[in-house]
């Protein structure tokens, strides 16, 4: 006799609201269509990232309007944006702030005054990540993770909702510093944006060639973005749901993997984090669509985005040419629900 694992459901009110959701994602997305050809699934997979609270990391080629799509996505929701053009010269207190020294005519008595960085935005786009030096990606991580920003000594939290998207070009690496395993790990996805087709490439040129670029509206603001960050984590998510991302993340891993490419060709596979970030896309997943509780298919939509970066090839892997994407493949091939 075969048994079948409850669903759990969610209440009338949060029903209510992941419906409110989904009308909200299709507001959302007529705003950035005003600007961004294409990328469909760039887009929803941007949008999962903020409704789960997470961070984003963009790789594709000069060109590909990631930095318009970040912007335009900024406007559509009415929250402060600050670029960050990320350069080898930057230091930690470029982005975070620094103290300056000021005399009150009065008295003549001085102290210290605090100013803010680029960091104190809601929407982060912090482009080129990977050019600037370890100590500067280092003050940026602690903000990710902690949500605030140390300087002098005292903490400054970062207002919410307080989310980081940033690029890395694939193609030009002379003079980089490559982001640290902890780094990558802190964000959520990595999103690959390929080449438009075509026809979306000649509709960009007409677009970009002619009149100025359409406006775009605010069609929700920071505290409803909040209150929806906040229902993504109450949409349910049955324990076989849970069990199939922990045991993806698993299978990443040399040492515990079925499948035999990664015990070949892994050096380190996905951490904890993986099947944290697996349940909690899906659940975002979900609502965006406006279905009330997650699905296997939702964890197995998201593996891709979730797990390529955090999967490291050993000296073989990268010899026989073997990428991340290609084992994600080969785990999603062997590890069924």
């Amino acid at each position: 006799m075969t048994t079948v694992q409850a669903v759990p459901s969610a209440a009338p009110t949060d029903v209510a609201l992941v419906e409110e959701l989904g009308q909200a994602r299709q507001r959302i997305e007529e705003q950035i269509r005003r600007r961004i050809v294409g990328q469909e699934q760039v887009v929803e997979h941007l949008l999962i990232t903020m409704f789960a609270k997470g961070h984003g990391l963009f790789v594709g080629v000069p060109g590909l309007a990631k930095t318009l799509l970040i912007r335009t996505l900024a406007e559509a929701l009415g929250l402060r944006f600050s670029r960050i053009q990320f350069t080898p010269d930057l230091m930690p207190s470029d982005i975070t702030g620094t103290d300056v020294l000021e005399e009150e005519r009065a008295t003549g008595q001085r102290r210290f005054r605090f100013i803010p960085g680029p960091l104190f935005a809601q929407l982060v786009l912090a482009d080129e990540i990977n050019r600037t030096p370890p100590k500067t990606q280092a003050a940026l991580l602690q903000a990710m993770q902690e949500l605030q920003v140390t300087a002098s000594g005292r903490d400054y939290p970062l207002d919410p909702p307080f989310m980081v998207f940033a690029t890395q070009n694939p193609i030009e690496q002379e003079g980089t510093y490559p982001l640290p395993e902890a780094q990558l790990d802190r964000f959520m996805f990595m999103i690959d944006v390929p080449y438009p087709s075509q026809a979306e490439e000649e509709q960009i040129v007409t677009s970009t060639t002619g009149e100025d670029l359409s406006p775009v509206d605010a069609v929700i603001d920071a505290e409803r973005i909040v209150e929806f960050q906040e229902l993504v984590r109450r949409v349910p998510a049955a324990p076989h749901l849970v069990s199939h991302a922990v045991a993806l993340a698993r299978a990443s891993r040399p040492d515990s993997s079925p499948v035999a490419e990664v015990r070949e060709y892994v050096s380190f596979g996905a951490g904890p984090r993986a099947g944290q970030y697996l349940v909690l896309g899906a659940k975002a997943r979900a609502a965006l669509r406006g279905d009330a509780a997650a699905s296997v298919e939702d964890v197995r939509g998201l593996a891709g985005v979730v797990l390529r970066h955090r999967i490291i090839t050993n000296f073989h892997g990268e010899a026989a040419g073997v990428t991340s994407g290609r084992l994600v493949e080969a785990i999603l091939g062997q590890v069924k629900p």
